[in-house]
């Protein structure tokens, strides 16, 4: 019958880093390749093309260049909102696109008070219909109200971004039971970073890794090819850019910890990769500033690797005096020289926490998640520096 590609989660101008937006950009651009040379019938983007409902203009050149490659191709594209480049107001820069002649947004839905009913966009022998993500799983509710003006006879694709109870496992996130979807032959699903495949319901993964934790877990983003007239029917893509350098490095001393992970860092070939770098331990000497990662930075330079990433969070100082006598020159970032002029001009004991309050507060809030839910772990992780009634 057909075969066509499933992405999602592209996230363009996500990274705030450009050599990981680079790399970002270069897993799209791959995938578009992809899918120019295996002639295929067309392409669905299951949501969040792009990281927010109103990218930068730089994102918005080369994106718009690599759709023109898929019409000259001849491919056309569908796609519907996600979660980060969906709006309220309903116009986002899918509109654009879709404007441009670039792709279609199959979104078509007839809402009354206790239905919506979803039109498909017929093309050839397949109906496609769409339902757009919405932020903190907000969808769900109306997702349980959507049936489909039927379409007899055509192969059925749904593209929904959102959350099913099979992937939830700890995640605190709302989901949904696929018993409560219409019938499709295929459910292009995106929102969870992980793939999946199970019994037509597919999350094709990012088309690269998001954030420090899954360029851990995930290593390099995927998209899926489907046949359906392939007995294998689906074939998964994966898209490697930059081999990844994975370190974990226990650190109980702070005052000698720079030279130490310089030591290990020096143990591997660095040569362009990324570095993951996850530094953890109770600090029995010193404090987290003493670790000086800016010479850290430099040396992973000097070994020619790509791009260091650190992650801290797992950092911890029992130091109880602050030493503020480091210099300006010295400081690794202007956040440890504001701490510092605020300690001196603000004396408390409040400041013997201020670092490691600061890494509480830096976890990233998950796909999905509710605000509710991301305050309510933020609250945990900072009780411990405080004294409460």
């Amino acid at each position: 019958m057909v075969r066509f590609a499933h992405i999602a989660d592209v996230h363009l101008g996500g990274w705030k880093q450009q050599p990981m937006q680079d790399l970002n950009f270069e897993s799209f651009k791959e995938a578009v390749n992809i899918c120019i040379t295996s002639k295929l019938d067309f392409v669905l983007f299951s949501g969040d093309l792009f990281d927010s409902a109103y990218p930068p203009i730089e994102i918005l050149k080369e994106t718009f260049a690599q759709f023109k490659r898929l019409k000259d191709a001849g491919i056309p594209c569908f796609t519907i909102a996600g979660s980060h480049d969906y709006s309220v107001s309903g116009k986002t820069f899918l509109d654009v696109l879709e404007k441009a002649g670039f792709c279609k947004n199959v979104y078509n839905a007839e809402e009354k008070e206790n239905s919506i009913t979803l039109n498909p966009v017929i093309y050839g022998n397949v109906a496609i219909y769409g339902y757009p993500g919405r932020k903190s799983g907000l969808e769900i509710a109306d997702l349980k109200k959507v049936k489909f003006n039927d379409a007899p006879g055509l192969y059925k694709i749904f593209m929904l971004h959102t959350t099913i109870d099979r992937v939830v496992g700890s995640l605190p996130i709302e989901s949904i039971n696929p018993d409560r979807l219409p019938n499709a032959d295929y459910y292009a699903l995106g929102h969870i970073h992980i793939f999946y495949s199970d019994r037509g319901f597919v999350y094709p993964g990012p088309l690269f890794p998001n954030n420090f934790k899954e360029l851990e877990d995930l290593k390099q983003g995927s998209f899926v090819i489907i046949d359906t007239e392939s007995n294998s029917k689906l074939q998964r893509i994966k898209l490697p850019t930059k081999q990844i350098e994975h370190m974990v490095i226990e650190i109980e001393d702070a005052l000698t910890g720079t030279e130490k992970i310089i030591y290990e860092l020096n143990k591997r070939n660095l040569k362009d990769k990324v570095i993951l770098l996850r530094v953890y331990g109770e600090l029995k000497r010193g404090k987290s500033s003493d670790i000086k990662f800016s010479k850290i930075e430099e040396f992973v330079k000097s070994k020619e690797a790509y791009f260091l990433l650190r992650n801290t969070h797992d950092l911890i100082s029992e130091e109880q005096e602050l030493d503020l006598k480091i210099p300006e020159k010295d400081s690794e970032n202007i956040e440890e020289e504001t701490i510092k002029v605020y300690s001196e001009e603000n004396p408390s004991s409040f400041n013997k926490i201020i670092n490691e309050l600061m890494n509480a507060l830096s976890i990233e809030k998950q796909e999905g998640e509710t605000t509710e839910t991301f305050n309510n772990r933020i609250l945990q992780g900072t009780k411990k520096f405080f004294k409460f009634p």
